[in-house]
């Protein structure tokens, strides 16, 4: 079976950056099953994965704009340190957390100021490209169920 939508594929990958930096990998877990098609993986090593079947191996890098978008100058801001609670430890690395238009928003802090803290609300990995070392270890039909809910179902995928 090929990868195309509205198949379940599972890959081992590797994930680094630009220096070579390993980000994430599945090596010594379970494969990540995906359905494919539904955007539960970033959009250029989907496309990168289409068409190919098990056994499969290759490297894929992966610009900003089909990872996890450019970074956004204006989700980086300064906010006083009264509006956080204030039994809140402030440090950078801290995420923080805010209620938008579609929903909560995660923000991390990245630098202390006088002030409070210097907020990103971009994706960690914005920006940045991505490599992938990708292996697609199955590719299977989706059921009903996981179709109907757009994503997979059991080992290596979402469990309700």
């Amino acid at each position: 079976m090929k990868t195309a939508a509205n198949m379940v594929v599972s890959i081992h990958y590797t994930l680094k950056d630009d220096s070579g930096e390993v980000l994430d990998s599945s090596s010594g877990r379970e494969p990540l099953s995906y359905l494919h098609g539904h955007g539960n993986i970033v959009p250029g090593l989907e496309q990168a994965l289409e068409g190919t079947a098990a056994g499969h191996r290759s490297q894929v890098a992966v610009e900003p704009a089909e990872g996890y978008g450019e970074a956004n100058p204006e989700l980086v801001f300064e906010a006083p340190r009264e509006q956080f609670p204030a039994d809140l430890k402030l440090e950078e690395g801290t995420r923080v957390y805010a209620e938008g238009p579609q929903g909560r928003i995660t923000f991390r802090v990245v630098e202390l100021t006088e002030k409070g803290a210097m907020l990103d609300g971009n994706h960690p990995l914005a920006g940045k490209r991505l490599h992938f070392d990708v292996e697609v270890v199955e590719v299977r039909p989706a059921t009903k169920n996981e179709m109907e809910h757009g994503h997979v179902h059991g080992e290596g995928g979402h469990h309700h």
